[in-house]
């Protein structure tokens, strides 16, 4: 998937020049300029931030002008559109449902990847359950290394964030309510 030229066409879609989303976002001009020329990758929370300058949320950018589908009850694994990246792909279950109430992710970190140098704040609660390698979660002052079968479940208000610190990729199937992919 092509951020920079979603994030272009979202953008114009919506009517909003680079510096008024930048504006919006609290983010520079640059930052917008580099995300659309593909220049610069951005991490999970800098590209949250950026969209709630739209404000939409990660599955309504990447599932926008998509053609929409009669809400369904079981999806196939290729049927998960990625709201991540290249080192943390987060598989979205339940996309052609208008009125999710909650989101559920199927999560892969890279080694090493984490969701951003920016803690993420949103409203709602969230918890995962680790299926495979090991997963550093970081909640407001506490900071925690989660293995196979361990889990967590938060206010997400509270400043949190994930890094794989294990050799492998890990694997978590977290879920979110309100949904805020």
């Amino acid at each position: 998937m092509d951020v920079g030229a979603r994030l272009r066409m979202v953008r114009t879609k919506l009517g909003l020049s680079q510096r008024e989303l930048a504006k919006r976002a609290g983010v520079t001009n640059g930052t917008i300029s580099l995300i659309e020329q593909n220049r610069v990758s951005p991490s999970v929370s800098s590209l949250k931030k950026v969209l709630e300058g739209l404000p939409i949320t990660l599955a309504e950018f990447f599932t926008f002008d998509a053609e929409p589908s009669p809400p369904k009850a079981f999806y196939q694994a290729d049927e998960l559109p990625n709201l991540g990246n290249e080192d943390i792909q987060l598989r979205l279950v339940g996309t052609s449902h208008d009125n999710r109430h909650i989101a559920i992710l199927r999560e892969h970190y890279q080694p090493g990847a984490d969701t951003g140098p920016d803690m993420l704040v949103h409203e709602g609660q969230e918890g995962g359950v680790v299926i495979k390698g090991q997963i550093e979660v970081t909640v407001g002052g506490e900071c925690q290394v989660l293995g196979p079968g361990d889990a967590y479940y938060f206010d997400s208000k509270q400043p949190h964030r994930f890094r794989n610190v294990g050799d492998g990729i890990c694997e978590v199937v977290s879920a979110s309510s309100p949904p805020t992919f």
